[in-house]
């Protein structure tokens, strides 16, 4: 299903309803019409598979962002400091949530983290808010397959000074990324399981 751009007298902005459980299944809903695909496939890791997830197509959706923001940082602990994210994927997801925080009383600065460092400049590796030492953050993915990819982000944030011990991702593909987080010390949580997914996909 493609986004459509038209405009109507009552659009249902489902995404601002105080509901989250209802919030919650038409996030998954939007996942299964525009993320969801079903095919032969080469990950990011190297690994073939016979579905893909581009998650952009939710994260960068209006409704899709502004649901994700809100149910992330209902979860999100109470003394999270900052929310951080390995460019390009998280980029949107801790845009989201910052943005939302503040609606929500509970502003939250936003980190992203570099692949390779700024050729450029302070050559960073993590474009933000300077933080004090210690700041507790908490990355964000969209899709863990591996765990890579928000471990490094983890890496990176450590080295700098920070607290990092919980990772939050919108889907678990359940191929060794929750276990490679625990094995670093990390607490993962996700919004949605593939099961939860392809559960959803079959009924829709």
């Amino acid at each position: 299903m493609s986004y459509s751009t038209e405009t109507s007298q009552k659009p249902d902005i489902w995404a601002t309803t105080t509901n989250l459980t209802t919030l919650r299944q038409h996030l998954l809903d939007l996942f299964c019409q525009l993320a969801y695909q079903e095919g032969d496939f080469v990950l990011s890791s190297g690994q073939r598979s016979s579905y893909y997830i581009n998650g952009k197509q939710v994260t960068l959706h209006p409704q899709g962002a502004l649901a994700i923001g809100r149910l992330i940082l209902h979860i999100l602990p109470v003394n999270t400091q900052a929310v951080a994210g390995l460019t390009l994927g998280a980029d949107p997801i801790v845009s989201a949530v910052s943005v939302v925080s503040v609606y929500e009383n509970r502003p939250l600065p936003a980190l992203i983290i570099r692949k390779e460092a700024k050729g450029h400049g302070t050559m960073a590796y993590i474009e933000g808010p300077t933080l004090p030492a210690g700041a507790k953050v908490v990355v964000l993915e969209d899709v863990v397959t591996t765990g890579q990819s928000a471990l490094k982000a983890v890496e990176r944030l450590q080295a700098a000074g920070y607290t990092v011990d919980r990772v939050i991702s919108l889907i678990d593909r359940l191929q060794g990324g929750a276990e490679l987080y625990k094995s670093a010390g990390l607490h993962f949580d996700t919004l949605f399981s593939i099961r939860d997914l392809q559960a959803r996909y079959q009924q829709i």
